[in-house]
């Protein structure tokens, strides 16, 4: 009896390992499903009309089948998507063992996954464009939400790099990494907002692109003197990654302005699109789906307690989180191909192009150095605090005593 306790142990051990790699396989899998939608809702929207002509003979398309194209097209696409992976997360939040059937669904059963797949993307061509608008709106408050998460886990990636390269004395090389590394990326950040005024701010008349620009680098300035300050004390590293971030945000933010011959670099392009507009158009959507899928393994950034031990037989991430971060990726790109303009319809091989497109990416810039400041003067507003609470109490307990 006491050698089959071993035996028995070791064995358990073993099918945790192989659920475990199991599951960690199966991220990829959602990952290819979520880009392999992307694509779909790019195709429906410029070629959709051509292929697949048949879709105006349903009465929920319209007239022409003009509401299973172009914008309405990408929605129902999204819808189906955003379906797929409530329903997985509908089925899979509360699982926190790897044993349980719901990991097993989780991380199996995909021919029956593939099925569930295609009637969530169908079932959207059905409803009536009525609906599909109100997805829509819908929509708009999703990709926000997904938009504030993805900055709460770049954030918290930041301070977790900008800890491991903290200046210790028994890590000399990477301390000197650590800076090396920070005086690197304020360089590029200088570059980077010398960069946008020579190309998108040659004129006094371009006041928009300056003042995008402008309180960019104040932004900038602000969060190195504030990671500086001897209250706070935070070393260069992290704020100098940040610079970086917001530096990228603004110029992302600056491309998604129509195209002008005043304030911008780039011409009008043609209608045909380029291989720099296709590559460009690729690398985007590469990008989307990375950028759901790292938000989407992070659940740990959004836990209140980060004590807890794991154990050989937990799940390695939170299902329930990584389905949801993914169904709200589904709006977040819905958003993106119709450059968040339900009423008209975005240019082939364009993505996240006009005004709509460029005020979001600028207050997605002013929230990520808004989150960043908060976690640096945190810790210090809480201490202070705490410390007059203290006194308060130290004075009331002298003046209680004869």
């Amino acid at each position: 009896m006491v050698e089959e306790l071993p035996t028995a142990l070791e064995q358990k051990s073993v099918e945790c390992s192989v659920e475990r790699k199991k599951s960690l396989r199966a991220r990829y899998s959602y990952g290819i499903i979520f880009l392999l939608t992307n694509l779909s809702a790019w195709f429906i929207r410029d070629y959709g009309q051509k292929v697949f002509p048949q879709l105006q003979y349903l009465e929920s398309c319209g007239i022409e089948g003009r509401d299973c194209f172009h914008t309405m097209g990408v929605l129902r696409v999204s819808l189906g998507c955003f379906i797929f992976f409530l329903l997985m997360f509908l089925t899979t939040f509360k699982t926190s063992k790897l044993d349980e059937a719901s990991s097993e669904w989780h991380s199996r059963w995909w021919k029956l996954k593939f099925i569930l797949l295609i009637v969530s993307l169908t079932v959207p061509f059905f409803f009536p464009s009525d609906f599909i608008h109100f997805y829509g709106e819908l929509a708009r408050v999703g990709a926000g939400i997904f938009l504030v998460l993805q900055l709460i886990s770049v954030i918290q990636f930041i301070t977790w790099w900008n800890n491991y390269w903290m200046p210790d004395e028994k890590r000399k090389p990477s301390c000197f990494l650590g800076l090396f590394m920070s005086t690197l990326f304020y360089i590029a950040s200088m570059s980077g907002i010398v960069l946008m005024y020579s190309l998108y701010a040659p004129r006094t008349s371009c006041s928009l692109n300056i003042f995008f620009i402008t309180w960019t680098a104040i932004l900038l300035v602000v969060m190195m003197a504030m990671s500086l300050h001897s209250k706070v004390n935070r070393g260069l590293l992290s704020s100098g990654i940040m610079a970086s971030y917001i530096v990228f945000l603004c110029w992302s933010a600056i491309r998604s302005e129509p195209a002008t011959e005043n304030c911008n670099a780039q011409k009008q392009e043609k209608s045909n699109a380029d291989w720099i507009t296709v590559l460009s158009f690729l690398i985007a959507i590469c990008a989307i789906v990375m950028a759901t899928f790292s938000t989407g393994i992070d659940s740990q950034s959004f836990q209140f307690r980060k004590d807890e031990v794991q154990e050989e037989d937990d799940i390695p991430y939170k299902y329930g989180f990584f389905h949801m971060i993914f169904s709200l990726g589904a709006m977040y790109f819905a958003m993106l191909f119709i450059s968040w303009n339900l009423d008209s319809s975005a240019r082939k091989w364009s993505i996240d192009i006009g005004w709509a497109s460029t005020w979001v990416k600028i207050v997605n810039e002013w929230l990520a150095a808004t989150i960043y400041l908060w976690k640096l003067i945190f810790p210090v507003v809480r201490q202070t605090k705490v410390m007059d609470h203290e006194d308060t109490t130290q004075q009331i307990h002298n003046s209680a005593l004869p």
